[in-house]
């Protein structure tokens, strides 16, 4: 099948390296702003020369963004060609105006390289929920954020040095808040909840709280305690609604989570009769990710329905049922508090009025 790849960044030209010599996926195009003249396909800088040419079966998108991505990919499927994207943002943003059209279409719509990085997460998750009835899904789901605590824990770095380390190994932006605030794990949960529910929950209603409070003080109290700090984003079911929420959650020091280290990603699934399952790798990384969005090029070549499942029904979010031991910092004081995730979040927005860096975590329960 002919792809046409739009964006070459790190995702993109490792991309094309893992397509080089294959014999069923070929990457016939190109769409680039400049010249590329190490390339042997077609490069252009005209997407509706993309969406014009017969030829093309896959488009896939590693271009990043909201605009102009979504216009491209609804053009794509409109135009009948089917589509593979890396994108997070725009899958959470559109949700479901691009599976609904997918649908409508008879075209494929991949995002498996969206969450987890290299991780075959979200194709596993989608069978497991064909399996058995899933219960609930979290993990560590940003490299980033893991790299930077798991400095913070091994070498005894306060914050802003484990930021800046990351920064300079490539590992965060130069403005970091999409991954140290929590946003880019929030995305992939709602993606993650999405497939293990079979709903479309909204990416604004998901309480988020990253790990730029946390100090290297925290860091050795929680050491102490036989505790590790990891940012965990988590949905379950919760009734007719799904509880989802991102925050610095604590692990014994023997919990798998507490020995991911660097930019490694582990996710988990509890399902009703099969019970947890996990699924550990690389977060991040052009060859990582890419291997996914080839995944997913040859899942569509093997012809695949529309998307992972056939229909998703909008469900709100309710914080109220989700019962947690919590911790929280304000004012250098440390209390702890078993309460609900919905009234933990409200109590945390009030102490950061006192202190705006004040601290909230979870406790990580038994089952996890």
């Amino acid at each position: 099948m002919n792809i046409a790849l739009l964006g070459f960044g790190t995702v993109g030209s490792h991309f094309y390296k893992l397509c080089e010599g294959r014999t069923d996926l070929h990457v016939a195009a190109v769409l680039s702003r400049r010249p590329r003249p190490e390339l042997t396909c077609t490069v252009t800088a005209d997407y509706d020369e993309i969406v014009r040419d017969p030829s093309i079966d896959i488009v896939v998108e590693v271009m990043g963004g909201i605009e102009p991505a979504y216009s491209y990919l609804c053009a794509a499927m409109r135009a009948g060609k089917h589509v593979v994207t890396a994108n997070k943002q725009l899958m959470c943003a559109h949700f479901e105006e691009l599976t609904s059209l997918a649908k409508e279409k008879g075209v494929a719509l991949r995002c498996t390289a969206a969450a987890g990085g290299g991780i075959p997460w979200l194709t596993s998750l989608s069978r497991a929920s064909e399996l058995d009835e899933i219960k609930a899904v979290e993990g560590i789901l940003n490299g980033t954020t893991n790299y930077m605590l798991s400095a913070m824990t091994n070498s005894g770095a306060d914050y802003a040095p484990a930021l800046q380390k990351a920064q300079e190994l490539g590992y965060a932006e130069a403005d970091p808040t999409a991954d140290v605030e929590g946003l880019d794990a929030r995305r992939k949960i709602v993606l993650s909840a999405d497939l293990a529910f079979g709903v479309n929950i909204r990416e604004e209603d998901i309480p988020c709280v990253g790990i730029s409070s946390i100090t290297a003080g925290d860091i050795a109290k929680a050491k102490d305690e036989g505790l590790t700090y990891k940012l965990i984003a988590r949905a379950e079911k919760s009734g007719r609604a799904v509880a989802a929420f991102v925050c610095p959650t604590l692990f014994p020091s023997s919990a798998p989570e507490a020995h991911t280290d660097g930019t490694g990603n582990l996710v988990t699934l509890f399902a009703s009769r099969f019970g947890k399952q996990s699924f550990s790798g690389a977060g991040a990384g052009g060859y990582p990710t890419g291997s996914n969005v080839l995944r997913d090029c040859l899942d569509v070549a093997d012809g695949c329905r529309s998307f992972y499942a056939d229909s998703f029904t909008p469900c709100s979010v309710n914080l109220s049922g989700t019962q947690c031991k919590w911790l929280f910092r304000c004012m250098g004081e440390y209390f702890t508090r078993e309460c609900s995730a919905r009234e933990a979040f409200d109590a945390y927005e009030s102490y950061r009025k006192d202190d705006p860096h004040a601290l909230l975590a979870r406790y990580a329960a038994e089952e996890e």
